[in-house]
């Protein structure tokens, strides 16, 4: 049956007035612990209460995702993948509820939830399920020995998740570590963990107890990362929380995946079809309000259609309708809470003090009931320089930054010139051009006339520098949750030498 949520002013809209900790195949019974509230972004109001979790919550949950690690991992992957198969199917159940728990923790539109975040979560599992039978493994013949390389998991994974795609990142990081016989303990973003909780009770009407726990809070990412029996972290967020996390895990020395921060550029050649031009840079730059590593905040324009696509590009981000995410008419939400809004207005007063132009701002809602929402409209900043704090700092918000170049090479430089390199785009209908400037981008990812971030579900997501390291979304993740062993057999062709010689 699916949950219709109230507004806030309803306590009995949320499936429960407590959340917290989910260890074992239930939430944990916490009396009176520390608590965090989640605040609904388009009102300010408090949403939910939601226990903190702290270092013994997390040993708790670690605890029983080792318990059950020899059992879930003696699964074959096909049968391990009947599991996720099931699971996949409980999420799509559940779809309506779960778009609308995101968007009112998170603020995004109602409708992308549904159509991305939550359709993204379901065929993730799917799509891992259906690498079971295909979990690597290798026979090299080596004459009177053969080596089997054969792959195992690693055994707890720690799962350390951001605020901006709740559903994606708790389907991409625990999809492939369940598949290849992984347990996991799942970390929430703090602004937005509900989702996430929701998600793992969910899936717990599947998974054995303990393969699949969550434990919220913030301290609980530093107490994860630490844990000396976490063996696998795969963690997304800020450069900077990635480098403490991985200062944290080297104690122990844990293997880690980063998916970190972008400065992401979007390079638009003399040639682009500008109605192809606008409509990628549009979604590129303002989907998810701007919260996303890989939003295309930095736009280059040759000269030669340098003022025409600004004025195109301001016309249409003006014209984004920025309200509450469950108007189905909303483009663009608020931001995730106060803190995130007070961050990306910092980065609006910055650009303008150093020189940038404001030449468009898109409006805010006026019902009163969103009057104290985390509101950032969708801007436009013409002649932003490359080297500005705004040019080189990820603002995570809807702040879009317009460049000028008049050479490929220029342009070249200006996207390679920050210390991110997630993804980069062109639109040009030169596809030699495209293919030739494509090897000299330092990013994981290019996009050519086109920013179809729903497509990334079975090719490879990652980035380089800054922007961190390691694969998501695609068969070649499975490497990213298993480590090799060789196990080495006399053949039986030939003689084995042995030391010392005979004589």
């Amino acid at each position: 049956m699916t949950t219709t949520y109230a507004h806030v002013d309803d306590p009995g809209a949320l499936p429960r007035a407590r959340w917290g900790a989910f260890i074992d195949g239930e939430f944990v019974a916490v009396g009176d612990d520390a608590t965090f509230e989640v605040i609904e972004p388009s009102t300010g109001r408090p949403l939910a209460s939601v226990v903190s979790g702290d270092a013994d919550l997390v040993d708790r949950a670690v605890r029983s995702a080792r318990a059950a690690l020899p059992v879930w991992r003696a699964l074959t992957g096909r049968q391990r993948g009947s599991y996720l198969r099931q699971v996949a199917d409980r999420i799509r159940a559940h779809a309506d509820e779960l778009a609308e728990l995101v968007s009112r923790e998170n603020g995004k539109p109602r409708r992308d939830a549904l159509a991305n975040d939550v359709s993204f979560s379901s065929n993730c599992f799917d799509y891992f399920a259906g690498l079971g039978d295909s979990l690597p493994g290798e026979i090299i013949d080596q004459g009177p020995i053969e080596t089997r390389v054969v792959y195992e998991p690693y055994g707890v994974v720690a799962a350390i998740l951001p605020f901006n795609w709740p559903p994606i990142h708790f389907a991409k990081k625990g999809a492939p570590a369940l598949i290849t016989g992984n347990t996991v303990v799942i970390k929430p973003g703090e602004q937005a963990p509900l989702t996430v909780l929701r998600l793992v009770e969910i899936a717990n009407e599947v998974l054995p107890p303990g393969v699949l726990n969550a434990v919220p809070g913030l301290a609980a990412g530093a107490a994860l990362a630490g844990h000396p029996l976490v063996e696998r972290i795969s963690f997304t967020g800020a450069t900077a929380t990635g480098r403490r996390v991985l200062e944290t895990a080297a104690q122990n020395l844990t293997y880690a995946t980063m998916e970190l921060g972008g400065k992401n550029a979007l390079i638009v050649f003399p040639d682009a079809d500008l109605d192809v031009a606008v409509e990628v840079s549009i979604e590129g730059m303002f989907y998810n309000q701007g919260e996303a590593c890989t939003s295309t905040a930095r736009i280059l324009v040759h000269d030669d259609v340098y003022d025409e696509f600004l004025e195109r590009f301001t016309a249409a981000a003006t014209a984004l309708v920025v309200g509450d995410g469950l108007d189905p008419r909303t483009d663009i939400g608020p931001l995730v809470d106060a803190v995130q809004r007070d961050r990306v207005l910092a980065y609006l007063r910055t650009a303008l003090e150093e020189g940038a132009r404001l030449v468009g701002q898109g409006d805010v809602p006026t019902d009163p009931r969103l009057a104290n929402g985390f509101w950032v409209p969708p801007t436009v900043l013409a002649d932003v320089t490359p080297d500005s704090t705004v040019g080189q700092e990820e603002i995570f918000g809807p702040i879009a930054l317009i460049m000028r170049y008049s050479t490929l090479d220029e342009a070249v430089d200006i996207a390679n010139g920050t210390s991110y390199g997630l993804t980069a785009a062109m639109i040009t209908r030169d596809e030699a051009a495209a293919w030739h400037t494509a090897q000299r981008l330092d990013a994981g990812m290019i996009f050519v006339n086109n920013y179809m971030r729903r497509s990334f579900l079975g090719s490879p997501f990652g980035g380089m520098k800054g922007s961190g390291f390691g694969r998501e979304n695609a068969a070649e993740t499975l490497h990213e949750f298993v480590r090799s062993k060789a196990v080495r057999f006399r053949s039986g062709r030939g003689e084995v030498p042995v030391w010392p010689p005979r004589t």
